[in-house]
């Protein structure tokens, strides 16, 4: 049984390693479309 959980463990951390690995080095694309949102001038005055 202990073998068993060494290689659980074993396998969830090599996931964890190569899923940080994936995200440091993916190039992820910026969005090709301007976002506008309209705020209210009520937000930003004193209340």
């Amino acid at each position: 049984m202990r073998t068993l959980t060494k290689i659980l463990a074993l396998m969830v951390l090599v996931a964890l390693v190569a899923g940080g690995v994936f995200l440091a080095t993916w190039e992820m694309p910026a969005p090709a479309t301007p976002t506008e949102e309209v705020i209210p001038h009520a937000r930003f005055t004193d209340r």
